[in-house]
């Protein structure tokens, strides 16, 4: 049995992690409150009927950092640009995944949850945006761009993995399925993928920034080995989540044949994966208890969230 001096130690250095954590988000300027909510929305709420009231939002993001009013000001955001839905009773009022808010959902769950890629057919889906107008470009880009697309020059855009259907699929969300030229394509050998590579993504700076998440993340693991408190748990995942999935969301998944030896991804991954899910369950905890609809408490997680990570324990 640890002495109780040690006990009192790694309590107060596990607590000081998880300060450094909000205090380095509290700090970034400005403030993006609207991100870090649509993070509670896709990662916390989504599996639990995908709504909460104001008043509840309000208690879950205040030890953030982020104030009433700048909640306020975000969710009215987020339904102007078609993320949230918003409901009336009385005085009181409920946020809910829009239909277009959940179906931009589904996918970015799928590519922030799923492991590594491993196997890799050799194919290229390629997106030609000849004729189309500049704002129009603009929307495809930073939509495919979200999804891992690599720009190879002005107009054309890559994937190793989604395939055209699912390329066409992503952008009907936003009603512009028909607007690009969708293409599958093989190179003509190893070389040639390297390059397309070298061309499409800046591999080095997404190296930085999953380093980076690393070494400020790490820290966490032996502090999680045992029980958070629940309010504890649910920053944690938030912000660890938060943090990866703003990079995880830039990255093309490429396959191993094609990235640099010791890829920084598969180390963040990893990170990622045990932090989570020694955080998961005191988390929803705390979620049960500050979260409610208007008509009573949240519902049970959707079985499917216990196959985050390639299955998380349930307890």
């Amino acid at each position: 049995m640890a002495e109780p001096g040690l006990v009192q130690s790694r309590m107060n250095e596990r607590t000081d992690t998880i300060a450094t954590l909000v205090a380095r988000f509290r700090r970034q300027r400005p403030l993006r409150g609207g991100s870090l909510i649509i993070t509670v929305f896709g990662d916390a709420l989504a599996p639990r009927g995908g709504a909460a009231t104001l008043g509840s939002l309000i208690n879950l993001m205040r030890p953030f950092g982020l104030t009433e009013r700048l909640v306020r000001t975000s969710v009215a955001r987020l339904a102007a640009d078609d993320w949230l839905a918003g409901r009336r009773v009385g005085r009181l009022s409920e946020y809910r995944l829009s239909v277009s808010g959940r179906q931009r959902f589904i996918e970015a769950t799928r590519r922030i949850y799923a492991g590594p890629a491993t196997e890799w057919t050799g194919r290229w889906t390629l997106v030609l945006m000849p004729g189309t107008t500049t704002a129009r470009r603009r929307v495809i880009r930073e939509m495919l761009r979200w999804e891992g697309f690599g720009e190879l020059e002005s107009g054309v855009l890559a994937h190793p993995a989604r395939t055209p259907a699912e390329t066409r699929e992503h952008l009907a969300v936003a009603g512009l399925a028909e607007a690009p030229i969708i293409l599958e394509s093989r190179a003509t050998g190893p070389g040639a993928d390297r390059q397309l590579v070298r061309h499409g993504w800046d591999l080095r700076e997404l190296a930085v920034r999953y380093a980076r998440f690393i070494r400020h993340f790490e820290p966490l693991l032996p502090a999680v080995r045992s029980p958070l408190a629940p309010p504890e748990a649910f920053l944690v995942r938030t912000l660890l989540i938060h943090e990866y999935r703003k990079i995880h969301l830039r990255d093309p998944l490429l396959p191993p044949s094609l990235l640099p030896a010791d890829w920084p991804g598969i180390a963040a991954y990893e990170v990622c994966r045990t932090v989570y899910e020694r955080v998961f369950q005191a988390a929803e905890d705390h979620l049960s208890a500050v979260a409610a609809r208007l008509d009573g408490r949240l519902p049970a997680p959707e079985p499917a969230v216990f196959r985050r990570f390639a299955g998380l324990r349930r307890g």
